[in-house]
C-alpha cells in the first residue's frame, strides 16, 4: 500500500488528539508514515504506534521548531519528491493551512483545506453552510494535500512496530527568514483543553452576562468538563472567543456535549454535531437545538444548572 504522511500536531513530544485522528484517517487509504519534527519524538513514540503509524520519519534537528511554518512544509515537500506518498495529511488549523499552502506552492500539488472526511480515491469531504450542505473534491494535479478539520474523525489504535527513519532538510534563507525569538507557555487551569476534552459544557446568549458564566464554570467543574460558549456570547465580550464553539470558531466532538442556553443556531451546531451524546438545557420548547439532542431539560437554566452541579458534586 502506498504511504500517507501525516504532519504530527505535538506539543514538546505530547501528541495532539488531531493527530491520532489523521493516522487513523491514513490507515484507511494506504499506510500512515507519520512525520516527526523537532525534539521530544521519544516520549512520543508508542502513542504513535498505538495508533497505527507504520513509518516515522524523524526531523529531529531543533532548529526546524526555530523559524515560523517555512521548515515543516521544505520537509514535507523533500518527503514528497524522495518517498512520492499517495497523499499528505495536515492539520486544519491556522498554521497546518499554511504549511498545507506553501506545500502545494512547492510541489506544484493540489490542496483541500477543512476537509472533514476522505472517501475511496482520496476525495475529501466538506461540511459548509453549517453542515447543511455535504461538497466533495478531488485533487487532480500533484500530490494531493488534504488539511482535515480536528475532531471530524474519530481516533481508533491501531497498534502497529513502526519502522524509523532519521531525516534532514537544508533550509533556504527564505525557511528562515522569520525566526521564533521567543516562546511563551500559556498557563493551563485545570480544566481540559476544549478540543480534546471528553465532556464540554457550553453556554450561550441565555447565560445573560459575563457574571453569570460562573454557572457553566461550576457545572463543567463538577464533571471535569472544558467550557465552551456560543458565538453570541463571545461576541458580547462574556467569554474568551478563544472558547467559541462553532463554524467561526472551535468544532469539538466529546463523549458528552452539555448546551447551556444556547438556542442551537446551525453556527453553532456545525462545531458540536458529531458530539456522541448531547444534552440542552433551555427555557424555550421550541429551541432548535432540541431538534439535535438525545436528552433535552426544558427549563431556567439558573435553576436546572445549579441543581444539577449539586446532584454531582453528591455523587462524587
Amino acid at each position: 500500500m502506498a504511504e500517507i504522511l501525516v504532519l504530527v500536531d505535538h506539543v514538546d513530544g505530547e501528541v495532539k488528539k488531531v493527530a491520532l485522528e489523521l493516522l487513523t484517517l491514513a490507515n484507511r487509504h494506504g499506510e500512515a508514515a507519520a512525520v516527526w519534527v523537532g525534539p521530544g519524538y521519544e516520549n512520543a513514540k508508542d502513542r504513535l504506534a498505538e495508533y497505527g503509524a507504520g513509518k516515522v520519519y524523524v526531523a529531529a534537528d531543533e532548529e526546524l521548531t526555530s523559524y515560523v511554518v517555512a521548515p515543516k512544509a521544505a520537509l514535507l515537500a523533500q518527503l514528497v519528491a524522495e518517498k512520492s506518498p499517495a497523499a499528505v495529511l495536515v492539520s486544519a488549523t491556522a498554521e497546518g493551512k499554511e504549511i498545507a499552502g506553501r506545500l502545494a506552492v512547492k510541489t506544484g500539488s493540489g490542496v483541500l483545506t477543512d476537509v472533514v472526511d476522505v472517501a475511496d480515491g482520496l476525495v475529501g469531504e466538506h461540511s459548509i453552510f453549517g453542515g447543511g450542505i455535504i461538497a466533495h473534491a478531488k485533487v487532480k494535479t500533484g500530490t494531493p494535500i488534504i488539511a482535515v478539520r480536528p475532531n471530524s474523525i474519530a481516533p481508533e489504535a491501531a497498534p502497529a512496530t513502526p519502522a524509523e527513519e532519521q531525516v534532514s532538510v537544508s533550509l533556504s534563507d527564505n525557511d528562515k527568514a522569520a525566526k521564533i525569538v521567543e516562546k511563551v507557555v500559556q498557563e493551563k487551569g485545570e480544566r481540559p483543553d476544549l478540543t480534546e476534552a471528553a465532556i464540554v459544557v457550553s453556554g450561550g446568549r441565555g447565560v445573560g452576562g459575563a457574571e453569570n458564566f460562573s454557572i457553566i464554570e461550576g457545572l463543567a467543574d463538577s464533571l471535569g468538563a472544558a467550557v465552551g460558549a456560543s458565538r453570541a456570547a463571545t461576541d458580547a465580550g462574556w467569554y474568551p472567543h478563544s472558547f467559541q464553539v462553532g463554524q467561526t470558531g472551535k468544532t469539538v466532538s466529546p463523549q458528552l456535549y452539555i448546551a447551556v442556553g444556547i438556542s442551537g443556531a446551525i453556527q453553532h451546531r456545525a462545531g458540536m454535531q458529531t458530539s456522541k451524546t448531547i444534552v440542552a438545557i433551555n427555557k424555550d420548547p421550541e429551541a432548535p437545538i432540541f431538534e439535535l439532542v438525545d436528552y433535552g431539560i426544558v427549563g431556567d437554566l439558573f435553576q436546572v444548572a445549579p441543581q444539577l452541579t449539586e446532584e454531582i458534586n453528591k455523587r462524587k
